[in-house]
């Protein structure tokens, strides 16, 4: 939007420039207060925001011919934007200056509404607090439309957090339609990860700097590929879950969907040996093991874990529970699996556990059965305090799906998966963690065009931060693509 142009009528331009000045007092009798803050999309009201954010741009939506908004910082500097349609787009360096004065502060948000007969009516100020504490400048996901009969026009995107410059990592149309996904950073570095690609020219796609190696994981020892990935802190270890899943389709609308496990066990590939091997069984249970997670300092593997299904099973009788198990990478050895949060007694289950940077906290998806929350309406998160073992939910959830999330790198920023839009398409949501009983309200990530949730109909998939710009693209891996795989050696148990 361009700043504030003049309107038709002396009278008019004269009481909104008093009102803006900041001599309200001496105009109120002429403005009509709503008593109540304006309704905007998305709801940016009363969120915490990064020092670093994009512009929060945002839609208004209550009656009116025109709309002034101004944009008020911590230290006072101020400009107005006009509107005749609503839409509010922050010019990318008044924004930047809004958040610089407004560290560990508010930004405030004026609106006022004009009528046909160039009444006025303002409206309660939409406060933002800007945290001191940035958001890492990169945000990676997988776009593609949330059904499940198509692989076309899947791709994995970089865009930054700052504003909104948005490119392509990966496009499975440059890979014969290919389906992609899995895609996982190394504590949110961007110079050293992996994706999965499933097809013709399947594999996992090794990325180290500029350099990428097609591997093919799976050996004669394991039943089904390496899926679900997780980096061991040195880089020297990825674990990964091997699959064989099924999926069902119901008639019921909120839950049409559902992806089991049949079998499922733990890998551990060792990076520089090109090997991989199981982890060792400590009791006489056979289990199913799904969704690894290293603790920070890699002394901790924790994954999900349910005893495996028979032949003619209820799925909705499956429950798995948090476990971990303690390692060992000078001598890359295994503990006993401990249970850490027992959904099963609870009668849930749990999916994608997710450990804080600092060690402290894990969060993951609660939900009814099963392993794969993404189609379940009642999925929400949940947080462990890996040190006092209480477990809450915590407060930003919502009535539709909550199912991925990841943790920036200084740990004080919170990306999940939501569905809470439309309750089909999900959205990548933030949110601040000052506490485990400070966290702030969600936002979901800006766009330059704040109109474009409402008409794109695709998913953002697997949100994740890096702290930086990758710098492989589509034609990089389509030469990859050429390479004959990698073939991993089996080495362990």
């Amino acid at each position: 939007m361009n700043p504030i142009k003049q309107f038709s009528g002396l009278v008019l331009i004269i009481l909104i420039l008093i009102f803006f000045s900041g001599c309200k007092e001496a105009v109120y009798e002429n403005i009509a207060s709503t008593g109540r803050e304006p309704v905007i999309e998305p709801d940016y009201s009363g969120v915490t925001i990064p020092k670093n954010i994009a512009p929060m741009n945002f839609i208004i939506l209550e009656e009116g011919t025109s709309f002034l908004v101004r944009a008020v910082s911590l230290a006072g500097t101020s400009f107005i934007i006009k509107s005749s349609d609503g839409t509010v787009q922050f010019p990318l360096k008044l924004w930047k200056k809004l958040l610089a004065e407004s560290q560990e502060g508010n930004i405030e948000i004026d609106i006022i509404s004009v009528d046909k007969e160039k009444k006025l009516q303002k409206y309660d100020p939409v406060i933002m607090r800007v945290a001191n504490e940035p958001l890492d400048p990169y945000l990676c996901y997988r776009l593609l439309y949330p059904g499940y009969e198509s692989w076309v026009e899947m791709k994995i995107v970089q865009r930054s957090t700052e504003d909104f410059r948005e490119t392509s990592i990966f496009e499975n149309q440059l890979l014969k339609d290919n389906c992609v996904n899995c895609h996982s950073f190394k504590q949110n570095q961007s110079d050293r990860f992996l994706l999965h690609v499933r097809g013709s020219l399947g594999g996992t796609y090794f990325i180290d700097g500029e350099k990428i190696t097609r591997t093919a994981l799976r050996t004669e020892n394991m039943p089904a590929n390496a899926v679900y990935p997780s980096w061991h802190p040195s880089g020297k270890y990825v674990a990964f879950s091997s699959n064989k899943t099924v999926q069902s389709f119901h008639m019921h609308t909120d839950k049409n969907i559902e992806v089991s496990d049949m079998y499922s066990s733990m890998f551990l590939y060792d990076v520089e040996r090109n090997g991989m091997s199981g982890l060792p069984q400590d009791d006489s249970v056979k289990y199913m093991e799904t969704f690894p997670c290293w603790s920070p300092e890699g002394n901790y593997l924790y994954y999900c874990r349910t005893i495996q299904v028979k032949d003619g099973y209820d799925f909705k009788g499956v429950k798995y529970d948090l476990v971990r198990r303690s390692f060992d990478s000078a001598l890359s050895l295994f503990g006993n699996a401990e249970v850490v949060f027992n959904a099963s007694e609870k009668d849930k289950s749990v999916s994608f556990p997710s450990v804080s940077p600092d060690g402290q906290f894990l969060v993951f998806t609660l939900h009814d059965y099963g392993t794969f929350s993404i189609w379940h309406k009642e999925a929400d998160l949940y947080l462990l305090n890996l040190k006092t073992m209480k477990t809450d939910k915590m407060n930003l959830n919502s009535n539709e799906t909550e199912s991925w999330h990841s943790w920036s790198s200084n740990g004080k920023w919170i990306v999940f998966s939501s569905k809470r839009g439309d309750g089909l398409t999900a959205r990548p949501y933030f949110a601040y963690f000052g506490t485990e009983d400070s966290v702030g309200k969600p936002f979901v990530l800006p766009q330059k065009d704040p109109s474009l949730y409402q008409r794109l109909g695709k998913t953002f998939n697997r949100p994740e931060l890096v702290t930086g710009k990758i710098k492989t693209g589509p034609i990089d891996f389509m030469k990859a693509s050429k390479q004959d795989p990698l073939k991993a050696k089996w080495i362990g148990n």
